[in-house]
């Protein structure tokens, strides 16, 4: 299982989110997202830690007077096999991964462009990726 998607921000904050058509699941293109409903709930976490990043990372440029002029995050969630059980034939286990690629764009040095790198790990929906959180779940009174 593969979910990619892409997240551009400019400097001011204006978000576009391209994913795949989840009625189409062959077909590879990416169209922008014009509702959230439009997102498989995969590409809803991804689109959360996007967009989440890309504020992260305008908001400190902003303040520390970075001249960052777009971000643009490619996400992937999949499930991978372990290493060492590339020719199992029972899979009782997946790991599951999230890849992201970041691209800057602006007037950036090369220290920057490192440091900006180290600031997109800030965001709190990375962190609490990273880290992990417990989830629980209990059922409301009417």
């Amino acid at each position: 299982m593969s979910e990619q998607i892409v997240v551009r921000q400019n400097r001011d904050f204006q978000t576009e989110i391209l994913a795949p058509d989840p009625h189409r699941p062959d077909d590879p293109q990416l169209h922008p997202v014009e509702h959230i409903y439009h997102l498989t709930p995969y590409g809803m976490l991804l689109a959360g830690l996007a967009t989440c990043t890309a504020i992260v990372l305008h908001t400190y440029a902003r303040n520390h007077g970075v001249d960052l002029q777009e971000v643009e995050l490619r996400l992937w969630y999949e499930r991978v096999f372990a290493d060492d059980c590339r020719d199992c034939e029972a899979i009782e286990e997946y790991r599951e991964q999230i890849v992201e690629d970041i691209t800057l764009r602006g007037h950036l040095t090369p220290q920057e462009r490192q440091k900006l790198l180290l600031i997109s790990r800030h965001c709190p929906v990375h962190k609490m990726l990273h880290q992990g959180i417990e989830v629980v779940s209990r059922l409301a009174e009417p």
